[in-house]
């Protein structure tokens, strides 16, 4: 039986493990030592457990009889699966969310967009990125689908890392732009259209807009 207390260690455990995997410092195939990590941590085996689950259901890491749990490896079909998830949901989080967007809201996602112009490498630009897609959703107030598509997001930072460690150059991002100045104008099927678009992207290389 869990308590209030290893659930918090889980979930503090699983975070630091999921940033681990996201930047690359725990390659494809680790293994995730239970013992190891449940030294680091000061915990018993029930949170580390706990947090190893919460990183299979993201798709951080893969359970293997005899082999224990490993950092999950991703193919292109992958990206492309997640690609396709995050736009049928996000659109869906979107439409929900235009009647709650006030123009506070609209000003936030603006500032963090700039943020994300303004970022000097692909942690700051990718925190900034989900900042924006995080407000512009939120209102929706559909929690499960709120976290269908963060455990997204989390899949698509790692797909980024990967192919933008070796050569980092901001992106100028047009598509949150068109999105915002769609929903200010009222637009909301050009905003969703645009939206589902900026998403295929995700784990290419960005390229900078002309």
């Amino acid at each position: 039986m869990t308590t209030a207390k290893d659930d918090t260690l889980a979930i503090r455990i699983s975070r630091v493990l999921a940033d681990r995997i996201i930047s690359g410092a725990l390659e494809p195939g680790s293994r995730l030592g239970q013992d190891h990590i449940a030294e680091e941590f000061g915990a018993s085996h029930v949170p580390v457990r706990e947090a190893f689950r919460r990183l299979e259901a993201q798709g951080l890491a893969v359970s293997e009889p005899r082999r224990g749990v490993r950092v999950a490896g991703f193919s292109m079909g992958e990206v492309k699966e997640v690609a396709e998830m995050r736009a049928a949901l996000e659109v869906l989080a979107l439409r929900h969310a235009v009647p709650h967007l006030t123009r506070a809201v609209l000003d936030q996602a603006e500032e963090a967009n700039r943020a994300g112009d303004r970022a000097g490498d692909v942690q700051a630009w990718e925190e900034a990125n989900r900042s924006f897609h995080r407000l512009i959703l939120t209102p929706c107030a559909m929690p499960r689908l709120l976290k269908s598509i963060d455990d997204l997001h989390t899949a698509s930072a790692r797909f980024l890392f990967s192919g933008w460690r070796a050569e980092w150059e901001a992106p100028t991002d047009r598509d949150h732009r068109a999105i915002l100045d769609a929903l200010r104008a009222g637009q909301v099927e050009t905003a969703a259209s645009v939206l589902a678009r900026h998403v295929q992207w995700v784990g290419q290389k960005p390229r900078k807009a002309g």
